[in-house]
């Protein structure tokens, strides 16, 4: 897992992102409908997920259609539960 996955997290309008694809795919126009800001903004932030593998890309036509990327979110747990195990000593 690279640091480009914290990253991207780390950003509360990329999390409101990630949470609108929960319920499923939607296209760029949808996701960028949902905000106030520009639609280059939105676009740097579609970018940066799908950068950090978080969300997969797909052209639809005309449409490009975004969805989670969930074995991603799995190794990202994965990585956080090993963090709460404690460290074996050596002595």
């Amino acid at each position: 897992m690279n640091n480009d996955v914290f990253r991207a997290l780390s950003d509360p309008t990329r999390r409101e992102i990630l949470e609108l694809l929960r319920s499923g795919p939607r296209t760029s126009g949808e996701i960028a409908e949902k905000f106030s800001t520009s639609w280059a903004t939105v676009s740097r932030h579609l970018s940066v997920l799908k950068d950090a593998e978080l969300i997969l890309a797909e052209r639809n036509g005309q449409h490009v259609v975004y969805e989670l990327n969930t074995t991603v979110f799995q190794d990202v747990v994965e990585h956080l539960i090993k963090w709460l195990r404690p460290r074996r000593s050596n002595a």
